[in-house]
């Protein structure tokens, strides 16, 4: 049996989001994280998950999925891959209550091995040892992951930060890193999100403090967005609330869903005593509401957008609230959240975001000098960047030679980075891919194609009346639909009628002889042909052929 290791990136390497690793040891191959990222665009898509070819054509030797913690872009995919494989989930306690509430969605649940870890505790899978180990992050009980396999110690740290003071009592685990590091290490895979970030990331009591100052000294309403998975932040937003005598309403439902979880498991205290159901949330008096809403990035769909746009059917704020924005804007994003941030200014609401108050939000994911201390502790003898769009898996990449890691690889999805306990080479790369999903299913490509096509050119329709000696009966009927306003321009749709009638009468077979088929295509090439020339637009063209007796 091979004594080397084989590392693939399926999601999460050349891009922010869809986590997911295949280790392969011995034959046998265990899938670190399984994450969704979230479209762009607005074209019907919920989520896009990795394509799990690799893996649907080695199933034999896939032996498990081994969480680190419990974000969607490092949980949302897992119900898919277990569509295609039954094989047992490990990871943290909260993480796998976050996946059972997916299972569920999905009719996966009871039929899926949910087995929970703890940090220190390892667990044998195939030919590696896994050893979860504590680390800080932007959501509750996240691990790094120590792998022990026959080419030597490989650590995957998952998402983290090096938080001195965290709100949950559960520190960052330098010791056993060091120790670890000890041990030796022969590739760490380390979370690079933060790459191009100086300093340090900041503390979750820092925001902790902030928060509670902003909330006490707010004389009305107070509206803090965030991410639903930071119970950090919930339990910093629950104790402002407890100390001033507010009633708590929570706006969204992963909001809801993230709070009942973390009670649930013990992470955050039970605070159903404080909660109050939206409905009700207009007829407290201003000064004792706290709400906590959704849509930190300016999604339309979302309740702070509602809020911004004066649209929500349950609250609306008025000249003196205050709304505070407890979050970063992800690349992409600053357009939706600058129009949210516009809305509420135009209303006479306060706004408190990092601007106003810099430690209204600190981030959950290492900056350089915690980068380095990583690599510090670990010492490893190899380094793969992880986590990132290229620019910061380089800047990671030179992080780690500056502290003298001349084996260090900057790969992208889909590389084969193949190492033994001397050498590593990259063996060539696999198949990779964002897989669409609407309504839980997947969208071919070509849908998205003719999706994004619509939306930049429209459509463009031509009916074609024929009667059984093959002559037309009328003028072709045009309709356009994102081309022109038809009303506005019923002269450009007359000639289009006429452009079509003389492709057809002019063709060199007479109608008579042609296939349907082949009728629909001349009529489209006319129409479309006419269009561009008139208006130098190139909508998707369909045909229609009638035949009446």
């Amino acid at each position: 049996m091979s004594s080397s290791v084989r590392i693939v990136p399926l999601g999460g390497l050349g891009e922010i989001g869809m986590n997911c690793m295949a280790i392969d040891a011995q034959g046998s191959i265990v899938v670190v994280d399984c994450g969704v990222m979230f479209p762009d665009r607005s074209l019907g898509i919920d989520v896009i998950h990795p394509d799990f070819s690799y893996l649907l054509a080695r199933r034999k030797e896939l032996s498990a999925i081994v969480l680190t913690h419990g974000h969607e872009d490092h949980i949302g995919a897992v119900p898919y891959l277990l569509r295609e494989i039954n094989v047992p989930v490990y990871g943290p306690r909260y993480a796998l209550s976050l996946v059972k509430e997916r299972l569920v969605e999905h009719r996966l649940d009871g039929k899926v091995d949910l087995i929970p870890t703890k940090p220190r505790q390892r667990f044998a899978l195939g030919g590696i040892e896994v050893e979860p180990v504590r680390v800080t992050h932007s959501i509750a009980d996240a691990t790094a992951l120590v792998f022990r396999t026959p080419a030597g110690v490989l650590v995957h740290t998952g998402d983290f930060k090096m938080d001195p003071d965290p709100t949950d009592e559960e520190p960052f685990d330098t010791e056993r890193f060091s120790q670890i590091g000890d041990e030796g290490v022969r590739m760490l895979l380390s979370d690079s999100t933060n790459a191009d970030v100086p300093g340090s990331s900041g503390s979750e009591s820092e925001v902790f403090t902030t928060l509670a100052r902003v909330i006490t000294a707010a004389k009305a309403r107070v509206v803090v967005s965030m991410f639903a998975s930071n119970v950090h932040r919930l339990r910093a937003i629950f104790a402002a609330a407890q100390t001033t005598g507010r009633h708590v309403c929570m706006l969204g439902r992963s909001m809801q869903t993230h709070t009942r979880i973390a009670m649930e498991a013990g992470y955050l205290k039970d605070m159903s005593a404080l909660l109050i159901h939206p409905d009700l949330a207009q007829t407290v008096a201003r000064d004792k509401l706290l709400v906590i809403a959704t849509g930190t990035q300016g999604e339309p769909a979302a309740a702070l957008a509602r809020l911004a746009a004066r649209s929500h059917h349950q609250l609306a704020l008025e000249p003196g609230d205050t709304v505070v924005l407890s979050s970063r804007i992800i690349p992409g994003n600053e357009v939706s959240v600058a129009r949210i941030i516009s809305n509420f200014e135009r209303q006479g609401v306060n706004l408190v975001d990092h601007h106003s108050e810099p430690r209204i939000h600190v981030s959950g994911h290492a900056t350089q000098s915690e980068q380095t201390r990583m690599l510090d502790l670990v010492r490893p003898q190899g380094f793969v960047p992880i986590h990132g769009t290229f620019h910061h898996l380089a800047a990671h990449a030179r992080l780690a030679r500056a502290a003298g890691i001349s084996d260090t690889s900057v790969v992208e999805n889909g590389a084969i980075v193949e190492f033994d306990n001397a050498t590593t080479t990259i063996k060539g790369s696999t198949q990779v891919g964002r897989i669409n999903v609407d309504e839980g299913e997947p969208i071919p490509d070509i849908v998205i194609h003719d999706r994004t096509l619509l939306a930049e050119y429209g459509i463009a329709f031509v009916v074609v009346l024929i009667d059984e000696t093959g002559r037309l009966l009328g003028d072709p009927e045009v309709f356009t639909r994102g081309v022109i306003h038809e009303e506005d321009d019923l002269e450009l749709i007359d000639h289009a009628r006429d452009a079509v009638a003389e492709a057809l009468e002019n063709h060199d077979t007479p109608l008579l002889r042609l296939q349907d088929s082949e009728i629909r295509e001349v009529a489209k090439r006319a129409l479309r042909k006419f269009i561009l020339r008139r208006t130098k637009r190139r909508p998707i063209t369909h045909a229609l052929v009638l035949r009446l007796e």
